[in-house]
């Protein structure tokens, strides 16, 4: 068998040295050019604005539409060549252009499906390996050969005879199957979250998170069936599993349905300051499982969506966004309460972050044992930006007008007395 394999390959190095595979080579770059053009020429009509489109890609020859155009032509070349030359390049040339195509139609669903999740270059090394393996095979002619030998390998289960080959086609089928309802689910997904804010935002979310997990659900379903497994008898695997989600896995479903509930009913939307079991943030994200807190100093919280739902929550934002802060400040006794008030107001007026309407508020509201307390109210329209650091400015501004207008803040002092000995 070794003999034949070299003289197949003493074949394929006289074929690729005729005169005639200068011809193909020549076909084959005037296939190139024409799909980038048509590629280009789409992409300008339809004036694609993401950079890591699927079909399109940062640029052209990444996305998923110039290997399509250009293995579209090369049928259709090889096709009109076929009749007139001996084809080598060709030959080469498909099943190249094929193993390109699924690799670039996997990694880039994948990429815009799970984003930057590990698990995605596992996923993407796998699908390399898988389609350059097999390209090999089949140029060298050794493929046909294989899933006969592994057709070979079979064994029983049930009623149903089971092989090698029949499971890695099956497996080829379902991971094919799954990765078109991942595009699906992404260009859906895509087209909901487009230009939407606050509980639009939240509502749409909860729609591409059911839609993509009904896809998901039946590209499954499709797949096992293409495979042959007798749906029907997977009715016994979902009552075991219905009885485990029953028991074990009530906490993980009791966290799914609520993700869902609150992304359906909106008490809760990304971009809502919420305090949540003493940890105060603004979220960043709701997942079916758990919410993302993220709060003023940077610090992230995973919550459990089951908790938001049975514990009490504080929606900061959830009718209005504006968020009410206040300054404690003490002056003498002897202080100009009018003036005092006065410039009370007007540092908290300085900054722009501070609203106009409702205007700040100045009070007297404690008679201390050291002095006389004014408490500074005053409403921020962005507190995603941070409110400590406000406060610091304002405080610096007090500061700054009760000494230039030389009026005490006291502190507090104790007399001492002693008796002589």
């Amino acid at each position: 068998m070794s003999d034949n394999r070299m003289t197949d390959l003493g074949d394929w190095v006289a074929s690729l040295t005729k005169p005639a595979a200068l011809m193909e080579l020549g076909t084959l770059a005037l296939c190139a050019v024409l799909a980038w053009l048509a590629c280009t020429l789409l992409r300008r009509a339809v004036g694609v604005p993401d950079k890591t489109s699927i079909l399109f890609g940062r640029r052209i020859v990444d996305g998923v539409l110039f290997p399509l155009f250009l293995l579209t032509l090369a049928y259709v070349a090889r096709a009109m060549l076929s009749g007139a030359i001996s084809l080598a390049v060709f030959k080469l040339a498909i099943p190249v252009l094929l193993a390109l195509l699924a690799i670039r139609l996997g990694v880039k669903v994948l990429q815009a499906a799970f984003k930057e999740a590990p698990v995605v270059r596992l996923l993407e090394r796998t699908i390399s390996w898988v389609a350059w393996l097999a390209m090999v095979l089949w140029v060298s002619g050794l493929l046909p050969v294989m899933l006969e030998e592994l057709d070979q390998i079979t064994w029983k289960v049930g009623g149903s005879n089971l092989s090698v080959r029949t499971m890695l086609e099956g497996a080829l089928t379902a991971g094919a199957v799954l990765i078109f309802t991942l595009w699906i689910s992404s260009v859906i997904e895509a087209r909901l979250l487009r230009s939407a804010t606050g509980g639009e935002l939240s509502l749409r979310l909860a729609a591409s998170n059911a839609t993509r997990a009904l896809l998901m659900f039946v590209g499954l379903l499709i797949a096992l069936s293409t495979v042959g497994i007798n749906l029907s008898a997977l009715s016994v695997l979902g009552g075991a599993v219905g009885v485990g989600v029953g028991f074990g896995l009530q906490k993980l479903a009791a966290n799914y349905v609520s993700g869902f509930v609150i992304l359906a009913e909106r008490s809760m939307r990304i971009g809502d300051n919420v305090r949540v079991d003493n940890f105060e943030g603004r979220i960043t994200q709701i997942n079916a499982r758990y919410t993302v807190i993220r709060s003023v100093a940077g610090r992230e919280s995973i919550v459990p969506n089951e908790m938001l739902i049975t514990s009490r929550v504080e929606n900061l934002s959830l009718a209005d966004s504006s968020l009410w802060q206040s300054v404690v400040v003490s002056v003498a006794y002897d202080s100009d309460v009018d003036l005092v008030m006065r410039l009370l107001k007007n540092a908290s007026l300085n900054h722009a972050r501070v609203l106009r309407s409702p205007e700040p508020s100045v009070s007297l509201s404690n008679f201390g044992s050291d002095g006389l307390e004014f408490t500074v109210g005053y409403w921020i329209a962005d507190p995603e930006n941070g409110s400590l650091n406000l406060k610091s400015l304002i405080n610096l501004d007090i500061l700054r007008s009760l000494r230039e207008h030389n009026i005490e803040i006291p502190f507090p002092q104790r007399v001492v007395h002693t008796r002589p000995a």
